[in-house]
């Protein structure tokens, strides 16, 4: 089991380049990955995708993408050679009409205007991708091994939870069978209270036998029992659970409520409240599990 919270992060680089990938991710229904990177960076996108959809099943994750240049100087300044020769034609013209002495130095002509222009360094996009899928790699594996950590911990809280519900169904099993004696002696004392002749005994066993219909739980709690097992086997399967667990989780929800509006007894009624509880904790939990 894993859980859909965690983080990592991989480095790579070499003599030109370094490139760092950063990776979040909180829980979602699907795998939705939302990538921030530079538009320049974009063709980056595709090879982190493919790396977390292999990877992960579930999960939003942010993805942060950073591309480093390791050479000395990462920009280039480019001269535009016959801009700078009309400009310095130009001055001799200008010098031998006005009779001007000496000769434009070529640190002037560098700062005429569109004589020189600063280009950034190429990107080796190859280079590049393939020290991204590197460092998205070691990134995916801390993130697995956090998820997986964190799923280690849902696990144990989800099993100390399903053992709650499973005293309460318990508990329910054994108070059943006494809610239909408790409802015969609470009837015999009120009729006894109310009417001067005795009650026919076969009339009597039909009015318990009715409630006893009406009030019985025992399929109830069969299927609450075998939602039980098929939790726990799913708490200790791999791959993706997190669906069916909060499928489960739906249908137990749904017997603790029928158990409730069936039951004519206090302590069955506590007993609800307290499991249903429990199941909102189960399923609050359930919603990071990948």
């Amino acid at each position: 089991m894993r859980s859909m919270t965690g983080c990592g992060r991989g480095m790579a680089r070499d003599a030109s380049w370094e490139v760092q990938v950063e990776l979040k991710s909180v829980n979602h229904r699907f795998l939705d990955i939302s990538c921030r990177v530079p538009r320049n960076l974009s063709f980056l996108e595709d090879v982190v995708r493919r790396s977390l959809t292999a990877s992960l099943k579930r999960g939003h994750v942010d993805v942060f993408l950073t591309v480093t240049s390791c050479a000395e100087s990462a920009r280039e300044v480019v001269v535009d050679e016959a801009l700078a020769r009309c400009y310095y034609e130009a001055a001799q013209r200008l010098q031998a009409i006005t009779g001007g002495k000496g000769k434009l130095p070529a640190w002037r002509l560098l700062g005429m205007e569109g004589v020189t222009q600063v280009r950034e360094t190429a990107l080796d996009e190859e280079a590049v991708s393939a020290l991204c899928a590197q460092a998205a790699s070691d990134a995916i594996a801390q993130l697995v091994e956090m998820r997986t950590r964190e799923g280690a911990a849902l696990q144990a809280d989800l099993s100390a939870h399903l053992d709650a519900v499973a005293a309460l169904r318990q508990a329910m099993v054994a108070r059943a069978p006494g809610v239909v004696e408790d409802y015969r002696t609470r009837l015999q004392a009120r009729l006894a209270r109310v009417l001067t002749e005795p009650v026919e005994p076969a009339r009597l066993a039909q009015e318990v036998a009715l409630l006893a219909d009406k009030c019985a739980i025992d399929e109830e709690l069969s299927r609450l029992d075998s939602h039980l097992h098929q939790m726990r086997t799913y708490l200790a399967a791999p791959g993706e659970t997190g669906k069916k667990l909060d499928f489960l989780i739906q249908e137990m929800n749904r017997e603790a409520n029928t158990i409730g509006s069936k039951a004519n007894d206090a302590m069955l009624a506590q007993a609800v409240v307290d499991m249903k509880s429990e199941i909102e904790k189960l399923r609050e939990q359930v919603q990071n599990v990948e």
